[in-house]
């Protein structure tokens, strides 16, 4: 597989606030250590943190996280998250975000998982590479406004690089990595 883009149409819910973390943990779920870390959540869904206080999660779980945060305590509230959602993957992947983003994805520790906000053909977006079966794949979320343009953008870009021919990994794809938690 050359590059290839693909839309994810997953839910996706925020908290942030000064008792996001400890109310995240008592659901039960994993609370990255540090900001713009990840993890993999059981559903083949993620958890970022986004800042010290807080996170944006994608994935099953985030129906009821979005749910429950309209009645949390004090300390932890509500981010609308409705952002468009993309995986780049293929050998090319890499030739496409050098083309599209000043961040070296390369030179990345891929095993401290990190979560890179950055920018994207002038596009605002959160990034998170991680190691599938047989390669790297890019999640990719912003605002939605914006996300036909990176899209279209995106998948041009990796029809280019691959000679005309574009391949897709199906979003069913397990997201956790190979090295996971």
């Amino acid at each position: 597989m050359s590059a290839g883009v693909i839309r994810v149409d997953a839910p996706r819910a925020g908290v942030k606030g000064p008792g996001a973390a400890a109310w995240l943990a008592a659901r039960g779920l994993p609370v990255p250590a540090s900001p713009n870390t990840w993890l993999a959540l059981p559903d083949s869904g993620v958890i970022g943190r986004l800042a010290y206080t807080e996170f944006f999660v994608e994935g099953d779980t985030a129906i009821a996280l979005e749910r429950d945060a309209l009645d949390a305590p004090a300390g932890v509230y509500p981010v609308l998250r409705r952002d468009l959602g993309l995986v780049l993957s293929g050998e090319h992947a890499l030739d496409v975000l050098a083309q599209t983003c000043n961040v070296h994805f390369a030179a990345l520790d891929l095993d401290a998982r990190p979560l890179v906000m950055t920018s994207m053909v002038g596009v605002s977006v959160l990034v998170i590479p991680e190691r599938r079966a047989d390669s790297i794949a890019y999640r990719i979320w912003c605002d939605p406004t914006y996300g036909a343009y990176l899209h279209r953008t995106l998948h041009s870009i990796a029809t280019e690089e691959d000679g005309g021919h574009v391949h897709a990994r199906p979003a069913s794809v397990s997201t956790s990595s190979g090295g996971g938690p």
